[in-house]
């Protein structure tokens, strides 16, 4: 154990740094001194918020369904839910071999895309107490968050936000420490991470790049799953395997590859919709009599 994790100990055992707040244990099996959250009623106890997302934030959007990152994202939603009706997986980790390329837009994309469906209530987690975007991305407050509650400063409820009107909910990094990866060896986030699954179908955590950082391997040890955001251009062959075996469970659910040319993607996507998207003068192709027929009644009424 390291120094500064010894410390942070210490500190906690004075009371120079507010120890883990014990919280109510769930269900019969809860031990007595168990200091998991208490998840009951946890969705009517967080606040709300509207959604805001920040200019040129290159977030999905459900109003414009055709354009081609949306379809991207919803073939990685039906990839991701096939699997899970295989085997369980509810919590996951987004990241990345090294920094830019794409993990936290990535996290918050596949997140709305799982929120577009009709119950299913899913969880976007800015674990990376480095350098945390999520907050943002859909322009709310970085704390409270998951820091201040891992710190015993607020209720698990305050440190998430729903996003109104959706199955979206949010949780920011929180205040900025010092020490994180000591932070995330708390057993506190531990308890949080097997009890929220409880509550979402989907636990999405963005998470610092794996060869710039612990956090990221550790967090993996605590989730179903992890999935791995390449760019195409960027990141080299060396540097995924080098991630890859740098995991310390063999949990990869797959690779996300980022960052393909925009010509192309698009130029697919745009041929295919507007092929097969109904337009106006189709309806009047296929009942060409009713379309005169309607003419013929509106100059009528207009000679009214």
């Amino acid at each position: 154990m390291s120094r500064v994790h010894d410390a942070l100990r210490r500190a906690e055992q004075t009371g120079a740094i507010p120890a883990p707040v014990p919280r109510e244990g769930i269900g019969r099996a809860a031990a007595v001194a168990d200091p998991g959250p208490n998840v009951q009623g946890l969705l009517e106890r967080v606040p709300e918020i509207p959604l805001i997302q920040a200019a040129e934030s290159l977030l999905i959007d459900a109003s414009r369904p055709h354009e081609a990152p949306m379809e991207e994202f919803r073939t990685l939603r039906t990839r991701l839910n096939h699997l899970k009706s295989l085997q369980p997986i509810a919590s996951i980790v987004i990241t990345s071999p090294s920094p830019a390329e794409g993990k936290s837009l990535s996290a918050a994309n596949l997140a709305l895309a799982q929120s577009h469906l009709a119950g299913n209530t899913t969880l976007l987690a800015d674990f990376d107490f480095r350098r945390p975007v999520i907050h943002s991305l859909f322009g709310i407050d970085r704390s409270p968050g998951i820091t201040d509650f891992l710190l015993g400063r607020v209720d698990l409820a305050q440190a998430i936000r729903h996003v109104a009107g959706t199955n979206l909910y949010l949780m920011p990094a929180g205040e900025a420490v010092i020490n994180p990866l000591e932070l995330l060896n708390l057993r506190e986030v531990k308890y949080m991470l097997d009890r929220l699954p409880s509550v979402f179908n989907w636990v999405i955590l963005d998470s610092p790049p794996l060869l710039f950082a612990a956090d990221a391997n550790l967090l993996s040890t605590l989730c179903h799953g992890t999935l791995l955001v390449v760019r195409i251009g960027h990141t080299t062959i060396d540097s995924v395997t080098r991630a890859v075996q740098s995991l310390c469970n063999n949990n990869v659910l797959g690779i996300v590859v980022n960052g393909a040319r925009r010509g192309e993607l698009y130029s697919k996507y745009t041929y295919y919709h507007s092929y097969y998207t109904p337009r106006e003068h189709d309806h009047e192709e296929a009942f060409p009599q009713s379309r005169k027929q309607e003419a013929g009644a509106d100059a009528d009424d207009s000679d009214e």
